[in-house]
């Protein structure tokens, strides 16, 4: 169990999303802030600076299967458990509970790599009987965050994927993705890969506030641009909107993403499974005091009343007048701005299962 922090700490870390962290559901001990109000001292100096821990994944399998009928892909890769980019609405946050750690803080600087996955992955496509259909790579958690630049966890999956010629895509905040630009041109010209950028927010500070250590909103942009002037398929995703603090950008935002060079959009409404609620509210009391009663009364109303529904069909887009403005309003500016293009399914066509271990030659 981690004892770095209470379970609420009530004032920001810099560059990180969650204010507390709290036992995940799991645990048998539960940690409890009983202080009614924090010291005043002074806060660099009173709290303590969370630096990023990476333990290796031993995972034995790096292929993982869904069959959710609002999912539009039935296999996916995380390179790593966790994501330091902090985002505080990260659907993913719950997963590390399953680890016996918090979905609060140690989500963002407990991180685990599968420093193995590109070989593990190999083998999965080598397998008898394997076929092959587009591969999501990075849905829980981002393959680009920072710790990527050092462990390259993500670029060599790409490699194993470029050599078997089978499909992927891709979603992330980061404009890292620019440096897999030789293979993704390779993938590319095969019909064989799309990338998606998530922007959120146009606005530095919100999106900053939002995403604590992922690029800015211009980078972001910056990369969709590079990535279209370099043949590849590439689109933008507004997700989260989180009503009334980023809805009112829909339009700015995928005007400045079909400026860019971008083919298509999506946007997901925020979700607030398990623990993220009480992260959520505690990071509206820091950041939104003035907006709090406002935003959580809107996710109700797209909600049924509660802060979420799980349902098949109701969790990525909610229901309700308020989430039927949302959708239209999307659907005009797609329109509006030729985001609304249908891309057609990625080629499976050239697949080649790769040799089980590269190094040894064929006996024929």
């Amino acid at each position: 169990m981690n004892t770095d922090l209470p379970a609420r700490s009530r004032r920001p870390l810099k560059g990180r999303g969650a204010l507390s962290n709290a036992s995940g559901r799991f645990e048998t001990l539960q940690r409890t802030d009983l202080s009614d109000e924090p010291e005043e001292t002074d806060e660099e100096e009173a709290r303590p600076r969370l630096r990023t821990q990476v333990t290796p994944d031993s995972s034995r399998s790096v292929i993982a299967r869904n069959d959710s009928p609002d999912i539009p892909f039935d296999r996916s890769i995380n390179p790593y458990r966790g994501c330091e980019h902090g985002c505080i609405y990260c659907y993913a946050r719950p997963t590390h509970a399953w680890l016996g750690l918090s979905p609060g803080l140690d989500f963002e600087t407990r991180l685990f790599a599968k420093h193995d996955a590109a070989e593990i992955l190999r083998r999965e496509l080598a397998k008898p009987g394997y076929r092959p259909q587009a591969l999501a790579l990075g849905t829980n958690t981002d393959p680009y965050q920072p710790i990527e630049r050092k462990f390259a966890i993500t670029r060599r999956l790409l490699e194993v994927l470029a050599e078997a010629h089978h499909p992927v895509t891709i979603v992330t905040k980061s404009n890292l993705v620019l440096r897999d630009l030789d293979i993704l041109t390779e993938l590319a010209a095969n019909n064989l890969v799309r990338v998606s950028l998530s922007i959120t927010s146009l606005e530095r500070g919100i999106a900053r506030t939002m995403e604590p250590r992922a690029p800015t909103p211009a980078r972001r942009l910056e990369a969709v641009e590079k990535l279209a002037h370099g043949g590849i398929p590439t689109g933008v995703m507004t997700a989260p909107l989180i009503p009334a603090i980023n809805d009112d950008e829909i339009e700015s935002i995928l005007e400045a993403a079909a400026n860019s060079g971008a083919r298509s959009a999506g946007y997901v409404l925020l979700r607030l499974p398990m623990e993220i609620k009480d992260l959520f509210e505690e990071w509206l009391d820091q950041h939104f005091p003035d907006r709090r009663a406002r935003v959580l009364s809107l996710v109700r109303e797209t909600r049924g009343g509660a802060l979420y529904d799980s349902a098949w069909g109701k969790r990525m887009r909610g229901e309700g007048p308020y989430a039927k403005l949302l959708a239209d309003r999307f659907k005009l500016a797609c329109r509006r701005f030729a985001l609304d293009r249908s891309e057609g399914e990625l080629s499976t066509d050239f697949f080649r299962p790769p040799p089980r271990d590269p190094r040894q030659l064929g006996l024929f």
